[in-house]
């Protein structure tokens, strides 16, 4: 095992750990939530990532995400996503692709990942990943944050949540009415990196048909059930 990975063991088998070289997983968004999803499952030693995102760094990015500093505005975050884990793990491959999913392109873009995880930022383009997820069989790690609040769920085929979650792909995502702060997304992203991992291990539970619910301003934490 190599040394890099030494303080992975006791949380994960040797075994557990070795695995993981060998798995893809597609990251939707390289903003907030993403940057640090990459991060994190790229340090883990996650073999393969593809990070999607069709946007550009700007100015308004600097207060929360990982990947973005001065240098980089104007810079395709997917790209930056590769360039940081060339830095920080270059035993990990990371694909980028610097268009936005859709209908037309997600099957492609998606096929093969082990698990998607959600690190968007409004609830079309939710829907129409969680449609394609569906149609593919792949695992879907769901997150969003809004201010002090936060949500995660993990999505296996079958259980259709988001759709049932949101009433309408039209409604406003809550982000834009309470802001985007630097905190509520770091700690949404490691829930849902311990969801992916779950899934990739094969081992703890997964919020399966349940909506982990949290309230940082009063430190409330509800999981609600489906």
């Amino acid at each position: 095992m190599l040394a890099r990975y030494s303080r992975n063991i006791a949380t994960l088998s040797i075994e557990e750990n070795d695995s993981l070289a060998h798995k893809k997983i597609c990251v939707i968004g390289c903003g907030g939530l993403g940057g640090y999803i990459i991060e994190m499952i790229g340090r883990l030693g996650v073999g393969h990532i593809i990070a999607v995102d069709g946007d550009v760094f700007e100015e308004s990015n600097l207060n929360r995400q990982i990947l973005s500093d001065t240098e980089v505005l104007g810079v395709k975050k997917a790209l930056m996503a590769q360039q940081r884990m060339a830095k920080v793990n270059p035993l990990v491959d990371v694909m980028p692709v610097t268009e936005r999913l859709t209908l037309a392109n997600g099957k492609q873009i998606l096929s093969g990942a082990d698990v998607v995880v959600d690190a968007l930022d409004n609830i079309e383009s939710r829907l129409i990943l969680e449609e394609l997820c569906e149609e593919l069989n792949i695992p879907l790690v769901h997150g969003a944050i809004a201010g002090w609040y936060g949500q995660v769920s993990t999505i296996l085929p079958g259980d259709r949540l988001l759709k049932r979650f949101y009433a309408s792909k039209d409604q406003q995502g809550a982000e834009k009415k309470y802001g985007n702060p630097a905190f509520t997304p770091a700690l949404v992203a490691s829930i849902e990196v311990s969801e992916v991992l779950k899934l990739l291990i094969g081992r703890g539970e997964v919020l399966s048909r349940k909506m982990l619910l949290i309230d940082l301003l009063r430190h409330e934490y509800d999981v609600v059930e489906f």
